[in-house]
């Protein structure tokens, strides 16, 4: 009980240490401890492969991930910065809107099958040794995850793709290099052109 609260009191720190800095590369290093906190979590859970999941996938490829689009967003756009000085008024409203969501996302994960099944195994019988640990095991994961789970799980994917690809977009309109780059295609298709008419004549 009291490794739980400890690592509440962290996972409650880091979420706030994130959205508090000014600078998103600090933030990165925030999230990267909330993760790790929360891998514990499941190693408590004995959930060993959900915990190596949330290390290798989240703590690793991710924050990577969030770590270029970051760096293409600031050198994109010069003027970019976080803070509750800059907050606009939307955000009072999209807050509300997102903590609705997160709540229902909650109330399903909640109603999900092995969930329940988790909650059946560990209270049906009291006392009982060798209850069945369904939760974080390969199969059971994998099952609910393509089953149960699927079109979340593509959604995400297509979600971070569509992010990605609208920062890169506003990262090349401010960069010099994209019109040095446009100029040279041009002249390339202005070459190739001249060349095709020299061989007609």
């Amino acid at each position: 009980m009291i490794l739980f609260w400890i690592l509440g009191a962290l996972l409650v720190a880091s979420a706030v240490f994130v959205i508090s800095q000014r600078k998103p590369v600090y933030s990165v290093v925030g999230l990267l401890l909330h993760f790790a906190v929360l891998a514990v979590f499941y190693l408590t859970l004995n959930a060993e492969f959900l915990a190596v999941i949330q290390i290798v996938i989240y703590s690793g490829a991710i924050l990577i991930l969030f770590v270029f689009v970051i760096a293409l967003l600031s050198s994109g756009v010069a003027a970019f910065s976080v803070g509750p000085n800059r907050m606009p008024r939307a955000a009072v409203p999209a807050g509300l809107i997102a903590f609705v969501a997160l709540a229902f996302v909650i109330y399903g994960i909640a109603r999900t099958p092995l969930v329940t099944a988790v909650h059946a195994a560990t209270t049906s019988i009291p006392g009982a040794v060798g209850a069945p640990n369904v939760f974080g095991s390969v199969a059971d994961f994998g099952k609910a995850l393509f089953t149960t789970h699927l079109l979340p799980f593509e959604m995400t994917a297509f979600i971070l793709m569509v992010a990605v690809i609208g920062v890169v977009a506003l990262a090349g309109e401010g960069t010099p290099y994209v019109p040095s780059l446009r100029r040279a295609r041009v002249v390339e298709r202005e070459m190739r052109e001249a060349i095709l008419r020299g061989g007609e004549e």
